[in-house]
């Protein structure tokens, strides 16, 4: 059960890096991430932390499991 646990884990860190980063050109060229003045807007700031969130849950997961395979 840990091995498949695990798998889970590896599988949800590789769709995370593989999709999310993706998004961030698309993102950054949209015309609602800057204002008028040219200055990052809100929609670009929230899509930022949404991308750096999902990268930070991909090396966690790789992280947990890891460390089921050493515990199993």
């Amino acid at each position: 059960m840990l091995v498949l646990a695990a798998v889970v884990l590896f599988i949800n860190a590789l769709f995370n890096v593989v999709v999310w980063p993706r998004f961030y050109p698309r993102i950054a060229n949209d015309p609602r991430a800057r204002d008028a003045e040219g200055r990052r807007t809100a929609f670009f700031r929230v899509h930022v932390v949404l991308i750096t969130i999902a990268l930070v849950l991909a090396v966690v997961s790789v992280g947990v499991g890891i460390a089921l395979l050493v515990a199993g």
